[in-house]
């Protein structure tokens, strides 16, 4: 899989990170915090200076781009890597979009701009449903999909475990980003974030394992 391209575009995005957030910073009084963190609830938990919060989401996009563009190098299972790359590609891009509207969001204050945390849940919830539409086209790996000792070691029971986790993902992903748009109170929305992010993890793996287990029942 070739990442040269998206390892460059990744580094010059961070670059234009870093000048908008010594912009911004440049544009609010000395002393002004911003925010870095929000609960499940959309309420802030943690704030930082200005020019710090708004760099961190320049820093993780360095830090990702690292990480993804490393994969390909350290994946034993090469022969199967290309067929994980629009995977690979999907939760690239996703995150890299998630680093965009965190600062944006982060920024939206000192701007005037009336941006929340709820369009991050929205953004979040369509970059779910594009990794999980593309989560059917990938083989086994260790660094990309749902691995679990059950999938990894049969190709049956990674693609059918991918189908279904692909199909739950989108939905949770359907219901985050409806979720962002509806004004329900926290205690509605945290359990429904918890579920959906808890199910959309464990789910797949819970059937990957009932998989294996029926067919190692069909062949004993």
């Amino acid at each position: 899989m070739k990442v040269r391209r998206l390892l460059i575009a990744t580094l010059v995005l961070a670059a234009a990170m870093v000048g908008f957030a010594f912009w911004v910073a440049a544009r609010v009084p000395p002393g002004t915090e911003l925010a870095t963190h929000w609960n499940a609830a959309g309420e802030i938990d943690a704030r930082a200076p200005a020019l710090r919060a708004l760099l961190l989401p320049a820093g993780i996009t360095v830090i990702l781009g690292m990480v993804f563009a490393a994969v390909p190098f350290i994946e034993p299972m090469q022969d199967r890597l290309e067929g994980s790359a629009p995977v690979m590609r999907a939760s690239w891009i996703g995150l890299l979009l998630l680093m965009i509207t965190v600062q944006m969001i982060e920024a939206a204050p000192a701007l005037g701009w009336p941006l929340g945390p709820n369009l991050l849940l929205v953004i979040l919830g369509g970059v779910l449903m594009v990794i999980g539409n593309a989560l059917p086209k990938s083989r086994p790996g260790f660094f990309v999909g749902i691995r679990t000792p059950w999938t990894i070691t049969d190709t049956d029971i990674w693609i059918a475990t991918h189908r279904m986790g692909g199909k739950l993902m989108m939905l949770v992903g359907a219901v985050f980003a409806v979720l962002g748009f509806l004004p329900l109170a926290a205690a509605a929305r945290v359990p429904i974030i918890i579920a959906g992010a808890l199910g959309s993890g464990l789910v797949p793996a819970a059937y990957s394992w009932w998989l294996w287990h029926r067919k190692k029942k069909t062949h004993a």
